[in-house]
């Protein structure tokens, strides 16, 4: 099967969900037989190098990389209020893409295009156009979603009458062009569902986001417990919903700590007033090198997380390595585990600090969250075993004669 994945943003460095979600399924469709080629766009706001990228990130039969200018503008912004389009689509449309596309789409025939996330179907026309292939939407969030939740928490009356108006023209974006993929994959049931709600009637599945577990190791998990009682955070700082998160907890929970536990805040592209924090125990580190040896050595992760939408990524590396994750409802959405079984649920400053401090007398419930929360991701989240389900399905649908090639 050769399947065409286009992304708004190079999937590498893994230090976000979407190039996690992204890597590691094209890692296991090729593993699985798969010819993946992939088309990215290489953005002002998280450009890669990729004359660095390791050789083990050889899952791709070819890459093909397109400089696009995404940053936000002034004059952009204002322009945007009179029309109907939606700024947060239009960033991402780009000449120089849909050329490379037309030409990638003529010079091979695929069977997929996999569309990872809303922001490439402006395209869609293009690859219908230019194709027989699937079209395929691969929805890592509910977008519209993600900027109610972030206008509704925002303190400042101006700007949340300028959210507002943004987040209603990126939903009748989302709406308006919800069956123009031939078919839907979401990454929870619930995101599904709430598809189905908003009118969506083409062929559709829920497959979670993989993670490669090999990567996380269980003896990692252990290598922490006991010797620490550190918290830690990690996200991307320049992912609104992280960032107010964060200084929620920070500005309502943490004061109430002190001696010496520590809070551990790592992130990519940590604003200045995080790096020039000054607060009692609080180290801020900053980008770090390796996720998954920052969250190996605490044995407590926070997320607190108000908004947002689909699956955070960074909860299930948490718990794959045996970590205790305290999290919201919100945080939780699209992940089926339980309070006090799998991980710790908090949603106001009482709740947090009744769970931290359970979590940092009782080493028992440390050990049991931890290797409860390591066989949950194991169960429902092995990288090969969704593969294999999306193949099935995408083998099926090419079966069918509406796309046999025969």
């Amino acid at each position: 099967m050769k399947i065409l994945q286009l992304c708004k943003k190079f999937p590498y460095p893994l230090k976000d969900g979407e190039s996690i979600a992204v890597s590691y399924l094209s890692k296991a469709l090729n593993n699985l037989g798969c010819e993946v080629t992939l088309l990215s766009m290489n953005t002002s706001k998280h450009f890669t190098d990729i004359t660095t990228l390791p050789d083990s990130y050889d899952q791709y039969k070819d890459i093909h990389v397109v400089d696009v200018n995404n940053n936000v503008k002034v004059t952009g912004a204002i322009a945007n209020l009179f029309t109907k389009d939606s700024y947060h689509v239009s960033r991402f449309e780009s000449k120089a893409f849909k050329t490379k596309l037309i030409e990638i789409l003529r010079s091979e025939d695929f069977d997929v295009v996999q569309l990872e996330t809303l922001y490439l179907t402006p395209y869609i026309d293009c690859i219908k156009k230019n194709s027989n292939a699937i079209v395929a939407m691969r929805a890592h969030n509910i977008e519209h979603e993600i900027w109610d939740r972030i206008t509704q928490n925002t303190k400042s009356v101006a700007k949340r009458a300028y959210l507002r108006h943004l987040t209603e023209k990126l939903r009748n974006y989302e709406i308006t062009h919800l069956n123009d993929y031939d078919y839907l994959i979401t990454v929870s049931s619930r995101d599904l569902k709430r598809y189905k709600g908003l009118g969506y009637i083409n062929g559709a599945m829920s497959t979670p986001i993989g993670l490669k577990l090999d990567r996380y190791p269980a003896d990692i998990a252990e290598k922490s417990k006991g010797n620490s009682r550190d918290l830690c955070f990690i996200g991307a700082l320049d992912w609104m919903p992280n960032f107010e998160g964060l200084q929620w907890f920070l500005n309502k929970v943490w004061h109430d700590y002190g001696g010496e536990i520590k809070f551990h805040i790592a992130g990519r592209n940590t604003p200045e007033s995080l790096l020039n924090l000054n607060k009692e125990n609080v180290v801020v580190h900053g980008e770090v090198d390796d996720a998954i040896e920052f969250i190996s050595s605490h044995p407590i992760m926070i997320v607190p997380l108000f908004s947002g939408s689909g699956t955070r990524v960074k909860i299930l590396e948490g718990m794959a390595l045996g970590k205790v994750v305290i999290t919201t409802s919100q945080g939780l959405e699209g992940i089926e585990a339980k309070h006090n079984k799998h991980v710790l649920i908090a949603d106001t400053k009482e709740d947090f600090v009744k769970c931290i401090d359970e979590a940092l007398m009782n080493t028992s419930l440390r050990s049991r969250l931890g290797k409860a929360g390591r066989a949950f991701v194991e169960k429902y989240y092995d990288n090969d075993a969704i593969a294999q389900t999306l193949i099935k399905k995408y083998k099926k649908l090419l079966a069918s004669p509406k796309y046999s090639k025969v």
